[in-house]
């Protein structure tokens, strides 16, 4: 693998809250990446659990501890490791979630081919294994993310010296509304069609919640976005479609 320069460093956001079940498991699919400059930043939402104690006991010195005095949400979270963060390139991961070993080595490539926005495909599973695969079109435009978001957060990578640094509101789809940001600033953005991550379904993956992101989706088309109300419902069917081919 040819030598990596300090100016492709990779800044990783990992928000933690009570995740001593997985968190383990996350942070060694980071570790296990074959392309290494990297920080990862981990910030503890003032965890009640062994969280902290399993965080600190991983000895590397990429690994940067942050913590919250109380519990703040993903949100505010992320913005923490965001302003802390240092490298030229932005990406997530949260703590239930796992990225294959070639994900970063593949990203950089199409990032130094000069693509400022790079996600992929990627897988969700549980307890039982793999349930499905999610899948956007190669190359994502802005007029796309407004009728889903095609952007699994896990697989996202922006490059903050041409974008700028994005922080999350705390509002429902936090992730969702920082990349229509992204993707309306920098145009576009290359989805790699290998899946190279996973994602962890749970119990507020189920359909017990659908009602609330509906609810949140609409919100964002109309309140956050400014949408007038016949584009907002043009958009707003696109998005219960997609939702549709989403489940599980």
């Amino acid at each position: 693998m040819p030598q990596i320069t300090t100016q492709e460093l990779v800044s990783i956001i990992m928000p933690a809250y009570n995740a001593e079940k997985t968190i383990i498991d996350s942070i060694n699919s980071v570790l296990q990446q074959d392309f290494k400059s990297f920080n990862l930043y981990v910030i503890n939402d003032a965890s009640q659990d062994k969280t902290k104690e399993i965080i600190l006991s991983f000895n590397d010195s990429r690994i940067i501890y942050l913590e919250n005095d109380k519990n703040s949400g993903v949100a505010e979270s992320r913005n923490k490791g965001l302003k802390n963060a240092n490298g030229k390139y932005i990406a997530f991961l949260d703590s239930d979630d796992l990225w294959l070993p070639n994900k970063l080595s593949s990203q950089l490539k199409l990032l130094n081919e000069g693509w400022d926005v790079v996600c992929s495909n990627y897988t969700t599973f549980d307890s039982s294994g793999i349930k499905s695969l999610r899948t956007a079109s190669e190359v994502i435009k802005y007029s796309d993310m407004l009728k889903s978001n095609f952007v699994g957060n896990l697989t996202g990578v922006y490059n903050r010296e041409n974008l700028g640094v994005f922080f999350q509101k705390n509002i429902g789809h936090e992730d969702y509304v920082m990349w229509l940001q992204i993707i309306q600033k920098s145009r576009h953005a290359f989805c790699i069609q290998e899946p190279l991550a996973k994602y962890r379904l749970s119990d507020d993956s189920l359909s017990g919640n659908k009602l609330k992101a509906i609810t949140w989706q609409w919100s964002i088309y109309r309140n956050e976005l400014k949408l007038p109300l016949l584009k907002s419902s043009y958009y707003f069917s696109h998005y219960i479609l997609n939702a549709f081919k989403k489940r599980r």
